[in-house]
């Protein structure tokens, strides 16, 4: 049988008490028994009218009246239709009209007939229906609250009140509360419906001002603002009285307190294996530090061992290297002994020592090494003898040529004039290591105060400025290990010369015998000295009686007058450091 277009809309739908049944059937919450389906049965409308309440009632206070109860609709009210409507208005007509009850007087201001004309005025007609429905006296605004009973019976007190307030909703589909078996997805879709809920309900009827009384275009606007402030009110009293009944709901919901613990426990659990995977890479990340120190130590272990062996070997090949400079010195002074320093006479012996001296001091240890095979290779004296004189010859030679270090230095102002080379005597050479080993790194502005240490005690009076004396000691620096040596030999040979004995001339005094000079060792001053000479000044202060006496028991081998030559120096020495350091200091604050 085929019903044409219409055939869709003919589906059967299984009523909502018969599908929940055999839903929980399913979940075998309750036990399988056939569930029978209920014949529809038509429905039958029942009137009730009062009789009483009807002749009760004033038209002229015809809103004060119940609209339903007056058309014998009071328990079906919202819920009755419009045919409903229409025949219990004709029924009321058939009885309660004045014709048909033969009243005179048919003056509709005081008959109640009146009033029933005026409640089917209202509820046949859909928008002031539905503007009496939303002031409905008997609808209950009431929500319950929040205590242990709305806790232990949720679903039961709760419920009602969500599907009495759903009919003001203006969407068709409203959720329900639902049951404790609800998923998390509708419990939240439930609560964002109702925190969200938009209601139908305008309070028109309760307008206290008919607009259209006014007697003019302004009066009746201000009735209307009037009226629209006050539906404003009562429109936001019940929306808080809805949101009211949602947050009362939500802190009683036994499915939100499990969602709640559910979340926590999830949480907790998350920060749990956070908190363990935490430990584990710490700990890897230990580990693998660990094994790279491990790796770092081992490897700087393995290094110092190597630097160490090499400290050893290098330490051993010097000492072997001493031991055969030392042979090698001692094979040349036999040789020289065995032919009595190939002297003719005793001048000649000791210009020859002094020479030999100044060989055996200053050579490298191949040199020396070639002089003595040389030595050893001649056959006679007078061959052994020339090896010696050239030798001598040779060095006298390099001497000649090696009285000047050159030194160029270029200082560039702000005209971008480059400024003349200054030429550097032996002895300022001599100075400026002299200044720089007094001066070690770390002193305060210390190339100014060598320079001005340089400047002081130089005798060719040349103003040398700290950027050129930094370039002469980086260029001394650079020399070539030969020409260090020629220098050496430059500063022996002067000081062999300034220690050469010389001829004492012994005048006999007539009158007074001279007393005999204290023997004076011509040896410098060694740290083992130093410090005795040092300890014991400070032992004995300036006012001790025989103080230098004294000091010079202390230091075996030297005497008061060297002690007190030395002591003399250090305060010079002491004293020009001051100064260079003052000048400097004097030169920054220019």
């Amino acid at each position: 049988m085929s019903y044409g277009p219409l055939n869709k809309a003919l589906v059967h739908i299984t009523p909502y008490h018969i599908w929940w049944k055999r839903y929980l059937i399913q979940l075998k919450l309750i036990p399988d028994v056939p569930v029978e389906e209920d014949e529809p049965q038509p429905e039958e409308i029942y009137f009730e009218t009062d009789e009483e309440y009807l002749k009760s009632l004033d038209p002229r206070r015809w809103k004060e009246q119940d609209h339903y109860r007056v058309l014998g609709l009071g328990k079906r009210r919202y819920a009755a239709s419009d045919e409903e409507i229409k025949q219990a208005y004709k029924k009321l007509i058939l009885t309660h009209h004045p014709d048909k009850r033969g009243v005179q007087n048919k003056d509709d201001e005081t008959d109640y007939f009146s009033c029933i004309t005026k409640a089917f005025q209202i509820l046949g007609d859909p928008i002031k229906r539905r503007s009496y429905d939303s002031v409905d006296d008997s609808f209950d605004d009431s929500v319950p609250p929040v205590n242990s009973n709305s806790k232990e019976n949720f679903y039961a007190v709760f419920g009602p009140v969500f599907a009495r307030n759903s009919r003001w909703s203006d969407s068709k589909y409203v959720p329900q509360l639902g049951s404790d078996f609800c998923t998390k997805e509708y419990v939240e879709n439930f609560y964002h419906f109702w925190y969200n809920f938009e209601s139908w309900r305008e309070y028109s009827y309760l307008d206290e001002e008919d607009k259209e009384r006014g007697q003019d275009r302004s009066e009746r606007k201000w009735i209307e603002r009037q009226n629209k402030l006050e539906r404003q009110k009562k429109k936001k009293e019940e929306l808080a009285r809805i949101r009211k009944l949602v947050d009362n709901a939500y802190a009683c919901d036994p499915r939100i307190i499990r969602f709640k613990e559910e979340a926590k426990n999830k949480k907790l659990m998350e920060k749990k294996a956070k908190e363990e995977a935490r430990k584990l890479k710490q700990e890897e990340e230990e580990r693998r530090k660990k094994e790279q120190e491990e790796a770092i130590l081992k490897k700087k272990q393995e290094e110092e061992e190597a630097l160490k062996a090499k400290r050893d070997q290098e330490k051993k090949e010097k000492e072997a290297a001493k031991k055969r400079r030392k042979k090698d010195v001692k094979q040349i002074e036999s040789i020289f002994e065995e032919y009595n320093y190939f002297a003719s006479n005793d001048n000649q012996k000791i210009n020859y020592i002094q020479e030999l001296n100044k060989i055996c001091f200053t050579f490298s240890n191949i040199e020396l090494s070639e002089f003595k095979e040389n030595l050893l290779k001649g056959s006679s004296q007078e061959d052994k003898k020339t090896v010696f004189l050239s030798k001598i010859n040779k060095i006298k030679e390099t001497e000649k040529g090696s009285l000047f270090v050159g030194q160029k230095s270029s200082e560039t102002s702000d005209s971008k004039e480059t400024t003349s080379t200054k030429v550097w005597s032996a002895e300022d050479v001599q100075l400026l290591v002299k200044a720089v080993n007094l001066f070690p790194a770390g002193t305060l502005n210390r190339w100014e105060v060598v320079a001005a240490f340089v400047n002081q005690h130089s005798i060719h009076n040349k103003n040398r400025k700290a950027r050129e004396v930094l370039t002469q000691a980086k260029d001394i620096g650079k020399i070539d290990t030969n020409h260090k040596q020629e220098l050496n030999r430059i500063s022996v040979t002067k000081l062999l010369e300034n220690n050469k004995p010389t001829a004492k001339v012994e005048e006999t005094s007539q009158r007074y015998e001279t007393p005999p000079e204290e023997p004076t060792n011509p040896e410098p001053w060694t740290n083992v000295e130093q410090q005795l000479l040092e300890q014991a000044l400070k032992s004995y202060p300036a006012s001790t009686t025989e103080r230098w006496e004294k000091i010079a028991e202390c230091i075996p081998g030297r005497s008061k007058k060297e002690c007190i030559k030395r002591y003399k120096e250090l305060v010079e020495l002491v004293k020009a450091k001051k100064a260079a350091k003052e000048a400097v200091h004097t030169s920054v604050k220019k």
